[in-house]
């Protein structure tokens, strides 16, 4: 089994968690033995989100996925972000803000849960009135907690302990575009993904009647 950071591998890395015995957890309770907290900071395609995520239910798989209302790539008053949250919701996943330091105003989009975008350390483990930060003990805790940030695992792929059930539990950030758009380093995906914009872009840009000729 190789590591890549693609969907084959993501599938490998589900199965694992289910091999180990461990259960999809969301953020509405404090970490229970066996709990696995899969995360999923929606940072620039909402496309990759709605890609992971039907992956995930054909798995029987429940993620939160956190999005942002600040986003300078996507925006979830149009036409594709209120599709992405129907879909969201009636696949089964949990829904929390992404939200822009020291703003955290949430409305009924949103479950009682945040994640900060970019955190610096002076904060991100504080705790939010009104909300859990998912970085804020006990959700967050050394050890166990892996993230995929900008390709790279700090800490090693987690799928050979997730398998052996090393982990009492685990808060598990996954990004959906390192795994949706292909590519070896991170510049490479991000080429891909914008590849993959350009064509999105250029047929919004025929639909709002812009001369292409």
């Amino acid at each position: 089994m190789t590591c890549a950071f693609d969907l084959a591998h993501y599938r490998e890395l589900l199965d694992a968690a289910r091999a180990g015995g461990y259960r999809w957890a969301v953020f509405d309770h404090e970490p229970q033995p066996g709990d696995v907290f899969l995360r999923h900071d929606v940072d620039l395609t909402l496309e990759a989100a709605l890609e992971l995520a039907h992956l995930e239910a054909e798995r029987g798989v429940q993620a939160t996925y956190f999005l942002m209302t600040e986003s300078v790539f996507y925006n979830l008053g149009s036409a594709l972000g209120r599709e992405t949250l129907r879909e969201l919701r009636e696949l089964g996943h949990a829904v929390g803000l992404h939200a822009v330091h020291p703003r955290a105003e949430r409305d009924d989009r949103f479950d009682a849960v945040l994640a900060w975008h970019n955190p610096e350390p002076q904060y991100v483990h504080d705790p939010v009135e009104g909300v859990v930060n998912v970085m804020q003990p006990p959700w967050f805790t050394k050890g166990r907690y892996r993230s995929d940030s900008n390709q790279h695992w700090r800490e090693g792929c987690p799928h050979e302990e997730l398998r052996a059930g090393v982990f009492e539990w685990l808060q598990l950030l996954v990004h959906p575009e390192i795994w949706v758009y292909p590519g070896d380093t991170m510049r490479e995906t991000m080429h891909s993904m914008l590849d993959c914009t350009r064509g999105k872009w250029l047929g919004q840009l025929a639909n709002d009647r812009i001369d292409l000729s």
